[in-house]
């Protein structure tokens, strides 16, 4: 059963590093939470490393670009791994063909910046739907349109046996107080239509190979028993956490706010009774990273 704590130093002296979700957990989407980026400073001030480990389909620069919009102060983290990093590696050996059709946003088009990682990488070509050879999708055209009105152009694409290359697992995040869908919500669609799908972030294995990497940057060699995974998302930071042996922070006040009845602290019963009903037990749960 989760252990209910107050704050992230109750436990946090017992880890040497942590993964950290960013969206609910760190910031909204529009501001910085000053009671998390307090607590990252405090533990990074003891010793503690903190890899921010996000199903953002950007790169990894670019969402340090964007944690300084938000008023992310850079000394709470030490690196990143990104789900759309762990994507264009993907994406630049030719996983899903070198000519794609790209579902998502101008904002989200750094991920076909080159990367260097990947020795003789496929050139890349984005062309109409009706050219491609697969798709890559960072998120909707519009992130409050109902993602069923992708219906036709997945059919067309799933009788053509196009692969979705899938950089956001998330199927939505909340905006301030506004809940956005995310390209999980289309692969998962996609997928249930008859298409095949491939996923780069939490919580499946690919990003937390990178997540290790970008660690042994900073930190070699460390065990996964001294790794904290800390996450507002069930389905993604812990299920992914528990699938690779890592313990977990659940972040109640996130994405789950409603159904664990979170106010400073999660209600126990309904803590509890949704855990129960989505059948995951993280190590810890606490209100909010602080």
């Amino acid at each position: 059963m989760t252990q209910i704590i107050e704050t992230l130093s109750d436990i946090s002296d017992n880890y040497e590093a942590m993964f950290v979700d960013l969206w609910g957990c760190l910031h909204n989407g529009v501001t910085a939470f000053p009671a998390a980026v307090e607590a990252l400073q405090a533990y990074r001030a003891k010793g503690g490393v903190v890899v921010l480990v996000t199903n953002s389909p950007r790169p990894r620069a670019e969402v340090a670009k964007q944690l300084v919009t938000f008023g992310v102060p850079d000394d709470c983290w030490d690196n990143i791994a990104s789900s759309g990093d762990s994507a264009r590696s993907a994406m630049f050996q030719g996983t899903v063909g070198n000519k794609v059709w790209f579902v998502g946003t101008e904002a989200e088009l750094p991920f076909f910046e080159p990367l260097k990682l990947i020795d003789s990488p496929v050139a890349i070509e984005r062309v109409p739907l009706e050219e491609a050879e697969g798709i890559v999708c960072t998120g909707p055209f519009d992130a409050g349109a109902d993602p069923a009105a992708l219906r036709p152009q997945f059919l067309y694409a799933k009788q053509n046996g196009l692969k979705l290359l899938c950089a956001n697992p998330d199927i939505v995040v909340d905006r301030g107080e506004k809940r956005e869908w995310c390209a999980g919500a289309l692969a998962a669609l996609y997928t249930e239509m008859g298409g095949e799908s491939l996923y780069f972030g939490k919580p499946h294995p690919a990003i937390y190979d990178l997540a290790r990497r970008r660690l042994y940057e900073v930190a070699p060699d460390l065990p996964d028993s001294a790794i904290l995974a800390v996450g507002d998302g069930v389905k993604t930071d812990i299920l992914g956490a528990i699938g690779e042996d890592l313990d977990s922070l659940f972040v109640t006040g996130g994405l789950a706010a409603e159904e664990t009845r979170t106010g400073e602290h999660p209600h126990e019963e309904a803590l509890l009774a949704f855990l129960a009903g989505e059948g995951i037990s993280p190590t810890y749960s606490i209100g909010f990273l602080r």
